[in-house]
């Protein structure tokens, strides 16, 4: 049994053209942290923290982590792994709770499934799991994408924005939603 989350993590990925992708295809993470968020209705708490960044498929550069191609699915996973290293960063031991649309990299990430893709990308985010999971109470859970969930749409909204080049929305200006 998990306790009730003192942390919400709500991560979300985005891709330019998710067909016939390879590893310059433009693709993006989005993560969004909330305390307080109860995990019912259409988002409540408030936001402590939020960063997107890039799919990183270079085995080169800082951060890669076995992603060959840039596609919604490595964005996805990429975004666990953002926001389980944000975890390992940030220290107590308070639980948390990862919010995803994706069920395919939430079962994943949590070991629930065996990956059949991704290989490396999936083991190197199975074991930041395994690592915080020793630290504090760990779960995910799925949240419907594109329902107007506040910190999803919020975190959807970072992901396709980074992808594209552009900068957010500052929050006092957003509205659920917008892409």
């Amino acid at each position: 049994m998990v306790e009730t989350p003192a942390l919400t993590l709500y991560v979300d990925g985005s891709c330019l053209g998710n067909q016939n992708v390879n590893a310059s295809t433009p693709a993006s993470w989005g993560l969004v942290i909330v305390t307080g968020d109860s995990g019912l209705g259409k988002g409540s708490g408030e936001l402590h923290h939020e960063e997107a960044g890039s799919v990183v498929t270079s085995p080169e550069t800082e951060g890669f982590l076995g992603a060959e191609v840039g596609s919604n699915n490595t964005a996805e996973l990429s975004g666990f792994a953002a926001a389980l290293r944000w975890l390992l960063i940030e220290g107590n031991d308070s639980a948390a709770m990862i919010r995803a649309d994706s069920t395919y990299a939430g079962n994943l990430a949590s070991g629930v499934w065996k990956a059949k893709a991704n290989r490396e990308l999936v083991a190197n985010v199975q074991m930041l799991w395994k690592e915080v999971a020793a630290l504090r109470p760990l779960s995910w859970s799925h949240v419907k994408a594109h329902r107007g969930h506040r910190w999803n749409e919020r975190a959807d909204h970072l992901a396709s924005r980074h992808a594209m080049g552009e900068l957010p929305e500052p929050l006092t200006f957003w509205k659920p939603g917008q892409r």
